[in-house]
């Protein structure tokens, strides 16, 4: 791109564009509703260093990260007095890479066996959190061997902090009863192996899950896409906001559909196809979407359109800078520095 685009028209498509105001008011109604460093904001889902300092300068401290890079950016950049690794890694040089940055900030990685307790301490991580399977199959030790796990960690010297315990599995019951019932049942598993374990904290939770834990023992929850959004979490009843779109150009239009040039290389779809407003979006390939009207005629070639991702955390993982609008104009460009492993 030559000169630095001024409004949405300028941007070469398919881009991804946050809305600031919309972003910052997720991010504020947040730490609201969660202060400080009983949020645990997820960088998952965004990815970004520019993002993670609206969630500093609006209070929270701690972050949770997925991969290493993401561990190794944040230190880096400064954000975040306490990371956490809520993932399992065997991998002796991103541990070590990680260990290297202990006297900057409080770094923390999840271990569900043995192996991954032996490769923390052989690359010298000092502090853990104990994975526990809540339900989710997916990462975590069983919750009646959790206290064994930790008393393995402390002979070696490490400090264990506490449980974590991810129930992602219940994100999107939308019966507010329902899923009420059933996180507390996760978490009577979770504080069960907590009590084993010892240390302080209790971590849990999600964007679809944040208001379940008044009463159950959590400390901290780990949500990310609630200063983001997409279509799937925009079902449940929920404050936010949609703050994030991939934007496209109409590039054919016949009588009865057109073609917009954002298709599965620039957005997550593993939680279905995205949504164009005002339009029914009939099926996305390689490098398209194809779409209708819900009525009138199908716009124009070279028509903008804001397209809504299902899901925002691989949709952002596709892109290598997101774009800061407000309302059409450009105001900032926000490198996704922490994509990839």
């Amino acid at each position: 791109m030559g000169s630095s685009p001024n409004t949405i028209r300028d941007l070469q498509s398919p881009a991804l564009v946050f809305d600031l105001d919309l972003l910052r008011g997720n991010v504020q109604k947040m730490a609201g509703l969660i202060p400080g460093t009983r949020l645990r904001p997820h960088m998952k889902a965004t990815k970004c260093t520019s993002l993670a300092r609206e969630q500093v300068r609006v209070g929270h401290t701690s972050f949770t990260c997925a991969t290493p890079r993401e561990m190794v950016g944040m230190a880096h950049a400064g954000l975040g007095q306490d990371l956490l690794l809520a993932n399992e890694t065997v991998d002796h040089d991103r541990l070590a890479s990680m260990a290297a940055l202990q006297d900057s900030a409080m770094i923390t990685v999840a271990i569900d066996s043995e192996e991954t307790l032996r490769a923390a301490h052989k690359a010298g991580i000092q502090h853990v959190l104990i994975d526990v399977n809540v339900g989710l199959p997916r990462c975590g030790i069983e919750p009646q061997h959790a206290g064994s796990l930790a008393d393995k960690a402390r002979a070696l010297g490490l400090l264990v902090r506490g449980v974590m315990g991810y129930e992602g599995h219940l994100m999107m019951v939308t019966t507010e009863s329902e899923k009420l019932e059933k996180v507390e049942a996760c978490m009577a598993l979770l504080r069960d192996a907590a009590r084993d374990v010892g240390g302080d904290i209790i971590s849990a939770g999600g964007t679809g899950t944040y208001n379940m834990h008044a009463n159950t023992g959590v400390t901290e929850i780990q949500a990310g896409s609630y200063s983001l959004m997409d279509t799937q979490y925009a079902q449940l009843s929920s404050p936010f906001n949609q703050a994030a779109w991939v934007v496209g150009t109409v590039i054919s239009s016949s009588s009865k559909w057109a073609v917009i040039d954002v298709g599965l290389k620039s957005l997550g779809m593993d939680h279905g196809n995205p949504t164009i407003d005002g339009h029914a979006v009939w099926f996305c390939s390689d490098e398209h979407t194809t779409f209708s009207p819900i009525e009138g005629e199908p716009p124009k070639v070279g028509t903008r359109l804001r397209v809504t991702p299902a899901h925002i955390d691989p949709t952002v993982a596709m892109h290598d800078a997101a774009w800061i609008t407000s309302g059409d104009a450009i105001v900032e460009r926000w490198e996704i520095d922490l994509r990839s492993w």
